[in-house]
């Protein structure tokens, strides 16, 4: 028996958004555009979509961009920075007219944030300050942002919650924090009002509550397959925001994000959001159990050897168990090729090569327990006893590997 402990990494498809995906494509196949009544139903189908992802997250429908996953909303929302910098804020600002746009991330940021910022910063069009995490909590600190802030600042990223450390970064306090400093910041050399602030909510999201409101930010990456939905996404922009467009096509989704709506896909979205919305607290709650389940197993199997890098009363997602086996000579790397039917990670699922984890490292995790540690994430439906199987098979690929 396979177990499947990668949850972070991509969720399976709920059979209730596989049963409306697969109506769709078979009733309702008909361009959203067209006027006639096929066309209407389609319409009709994308906009109640909006609203459950709205409900999902406390934001108005209007405020939903669909997109086809986080990466595109991420790359979006830094081109707009951009944008908004050039033609907005350097017409309101004093002394911004030879300066490039700065802008403010961590270093524990998905590459598809952080990649863009780099490439930006390599070819001269854009600053970019990476603040680090702190080393004994996994989360940056809002002080360190404060202190990056510069004139020429247009936009700060942070993430919601980490995808291999799950610890939730306290993004809900950086609107209040730039509020408090407004007018001592710059002595009016700089509106603070015009830095735009975005949180890729990719992890968060079916796990713990999120709501815009709360957050109080410009823009908010949803991706669904990260919650039993499809593999699109969405962007929340606060009406508010400003927001341009990166394709130019025939004028869908008001012209933001042109190309003809995939309608089962965001049917699809649509369900997955409204699960979230109608059981987050039943799955919050099952995960957490299953994690800390899987955490004693850890310890009754493995004891002396299974360190944990995130302490529980860290603010951190309820699924999300890293954990080193400190056994010499075995990376996590190794231990997973051994262990076959486990399907888990040694960090994030777009990274490979075998090199320790740098979102570890970042976070404080020394080299040597970051290469011998495994990322292991639960779900909605884990058991009791998939979670004994898989770390029977861990004990059984440390024996055969000669190390028990």
């Amino acid at each position: 028996m396979s177990v499947y402990l990668d949850y972070n990494a991509t969720t399976p498809v709920d059979v209730k958004v596989q049963e409306i995906i697969c109506s769709v494509i078979k009733n309702v196949w008909g361009n959203p555009s067209s006027s006639y009544d096929l066309g209407k139903k389609a319409k009709s189908i994308v906009e109640t979509a909006r609203k459950k992802v709205a409900e999902m997250i406390g934001s108005l429908p209007g405020e939903i961009l669909f997109t086809s996953g986080g990466t595109e909303s991420n790359n979006m929302v830094i081109s707009t920075a951009i944008q908004y910098f050039h033609t907005k804020a350097r017409n309101v600002t004093n002394g911004l007219k030879e300066e490039k746009p700065h802008i403010i991330t961590t270093n524990i940021e998905h590459d598809s944030v952080k990649l863009p910022l780099e490439k930006l910063f390599e070819e001269g069009k854009a600053d970019v300050t990476f603040v680090p995490v702190s080393k004994i909590t996994g989360a940056v600190e809002i002080d360190d942002i404060i202190n990056s802030i510069r004139p020429n600042t247009c936009l700060i990223t942070v993430m919601l919650a980490n995808n291999e450390t799950g610890i939730i970064q306290p993004v809900s306090t950086l609107r209040s924090k730039l509020k408090s400093i407004k007018d001592s910041k710059f002595h009016g050399e700089h509106s603070l009002n015009s830095i735009l602030l975005h949180t890729d909510a990719a992890q968060a999201i079916g796990k713990i509550e999120v709501d815009v409101q709360d957050l109080d930010v410009d823009y908010l990456t949803v991706v669904g397959h990260k919650f039993y939905g499809p593999r699109i996404g969405a962007l929340y922009f606060k009406n508010s925001a400003p927001l341009f467009p990166i394709f130019y096509g025939g004028g869908q989704e008001r012209n933001y994000r042109p190309g003809t709506e995939n309608t089962c896909m965001i049917a699809g979205l649509g369900k997955a959001a409204e699960l979230v919305s109608s059981n987050l607290k039943e799955y919050n709650k099952h995960m957490t159990a299953m994690s800390c389940h899987l955490k004693e197993c850890l310890e009754t199997t493995f004891p002396k050897h299974c360190i944990f890098h995130i302490k529980d009363n860290n603010n951190k997602l309820p699924n999300t168990v890293s954990v080193a086996l400190d056994y010499d000579k075995v990376t996590g790397s190794v231990l997973l090729s051994e262990a076959k039917k486990i399907c888990a990670s040694t960090g994030a699922a777009c990274h490979s090569g075998g090199k320790p984890s740098s979102i570890l490292i970042a976070s404080g995790i020394s080299c040597e327990l970051a290469s011998k540690t495994l990322r292991l994430s639960v779900g909605r439906e884990t058991t009791e006893k998939e979670i004994e199987t898989a770390v029977a098979y861990l004990d059984t690929a440390l024996k055969n590997l000669g190390i028990k």
